[in-house]
């Protein structure tokens, strides 16, 4: 495996909500159900791409991010499981899924975001890693990504084994896929079935049909327990069993066999080897108790982004999206810039006003208290996260303020997404040089850029904190 796995499809949201149902409405004769906890995890894309990295595989994710709090999270659970996220921009909102779940069974999911919206186009770094992956997934979930024509072209084009997960709703796979992986109720849907075909004819004869019409390698029909049915070249299906009779909860069952599937073909497998791989991965996963115990650590205990409603309604991710969707809408420039900002000094008003003089807006992405004592030390901050957001919201150049709990801003810009990053000029070293930020890289994925502007000399927290302890004024 010399490239990244490339995942590229739609991410949705997805939460678990667990209760207790004990009553009935008092106006309607429907349960009520008590909330316990909730768990919230990337869903479609963005789940096949966790799985991927929690084998220790490069990941990089090419998706569509909205403007708004679920795209925050999804960020923020992304950074957590090592997935390297590439964002297209998603005009609307994030998709999310809500599963109410009592006593280990679904009563309802609730479905939000809207339908399907257009993406937009992806930025050069973004058809690199297409042409640089040891296998592509799409993880079609029928919301647009997998339609955007430059995209479907990169990946006609690219040299890597490519497996298509596809939705009903979604556009026919490219030409000449290595492998796809629908399940036989999206084969039913793809292909009209015989009459009183019985189920294994139908997934045959499904499965043959899709594989002629996309001009796949291979088509692999997903039997839920049953295993799968891999139609390739040869005139007959081979049938895949299960391992063990597994039952229990099956969401995310197919990213799993997916991901699986990929990765195998990365490492050279053949694609009878990769699927047989993929049943048995599938069948444990599901056995094991599905998506409830097999994220990663990371993911499970991934903090909520951080709310400041006390600091007033410019500071936290709602007040970040409502002013990056005005400016991007009326076709502006979103510049960003961070730090810890702890003791506010001179020195940072004038990197905020020559950040600010460079777009339309500018939004600050502060480091959370436990951030700044992870970098710092435990003396630090001086200032607690609410009192240095508010000082930075009440400053003319700073149009929003979103506090990150991580070590870097790296989550928080995978959803903002700034034309622009700017750091003070002590960022850099031998000149004004935009490449030395460690932000860099991660604002080629979607076509920004990043810059130094002056800094004023002998301005520093760290200095101004020892001269102010070494007079007594800071206890």
């Amino acid at each position: 495996m010399t490239g990244p796995v490339v995942v590229l499809g739609d991410t949705l949201l997805d939460r678990d909500v667990e209760g207790v149902v004990n009553r009935l409405c008092p106006d309607s004769p429907v349960p009520v159900l008590d909330e316990i906890a909730h768990v919230d995890r990337p869903g479609g894309a963005g789940l096949a791409a966790v799985f991927a990295a929690a084998q220790g595989a490069e990941v990089v994710l090419v998706t569509a991010l909205a403007d708004d709090a679920g795209a925050a999270r999804l960020g923020v659970l992304l950074a957590a499981a090592g997935v390297q996220v590439y964002p297209l921009r998603l005009t609307g909102a994030t998709p999310e899924k809500i599963r109410l779940r009592a006593g280990g069974r679904v009563l309802l999911r609730h479905d939000r975001g809207g339908g399907a919206a257009e993406p937009g186009e992806p930025a050069e770094a973004v058809l690199r890693a297409i042409d640089r992956a040891s296998v592509v997934l799409v993880s079609d979930y029928g919301r647009g990504v997998a339609r955007q024509p430059a995209l479907r072209a990169a990946l006609a084009a690219t040299r890597a084994p490519v497996v298509w997960d596809p939705h009903p709703r979604g556009p026919a796979a490219v030409p000449g896929v290595h492998l796809a992986t629908p399940n036989e109720a999206e084969v039913r849907e793809l292909v009209e079935a015989p009459a009183g075909a019985t189920r294994l004819a139908t997934a045959a004869e499904g499965a043959e049909r899709l594989r002629q019409r996309w001009r796949a390698g291979a088509v692999a029909v997903t039997l839920g327990a049953d295993g799968a049915l891999l139609s390739h070249a040869g005139s007959t299906p081979l049938m895949v069993p299960a391992p063990v009779a597994a039952e229990g909860d099956t969401c995310g069952a197919g990213d799993r066999f997916a991901a699986t599937a990929s990765l195998a073909l990365a490492g050279g497998a053949l694609v009878s080897e990769a699927v047989r791989e993929a049943v048995t991965e599938a069948s444990a996963y599901v056995a094991d108790g599905g998506v409830a115990t097999a994220l990663p650590p990371p993911v499970r205990r991934a903090p909520q982004p951080v709310h400041a409603a006390a600091a007033g309604d410019r500071v936290g991710v709602a007040a970040a999206a409502a002013v990056v969707t005005r400016v991007r809408a009326a076709g502006g420039t979103v510049v960003a810039t961070g730090g810890c900002f702890d003791l506010l000094h001179a020195g940072h008003l004038a990197t905020l006003q020559a950040a600010r003089q460079l777009g339309d807006c500018l939004v600050v992405c502060l480091n959370s208290d436990a951030s700044v004592s992870g970098l710092k030390g435990p003396e630090r901050p001086v200032i607690g996260q609410t009192d240095r957001s508010r000082l930075l919201a009440a400053l003319s150049c700073v149009d929003a303020v979103v506090i990150f709990e991580e070590s870097t801003p790296a989550a928080a810009l995978s959803w903002l997404r700034p034309d622009i990053w700017v750091k003070g000029g002590d960022y850099a070293t031998g000149g004004a040089d935009g490449e030395a930020l460690p932000e860099a890289e991660i604002l080629r994925r979607w076509g920004g850029h990043s810059v130094v502007v002056p800094y004023l000399d002998g301005r520093s927290t760290t200095g101004l904190i020892a001269a102010t302890r070494a007079t007594g004024a800071l206890a």
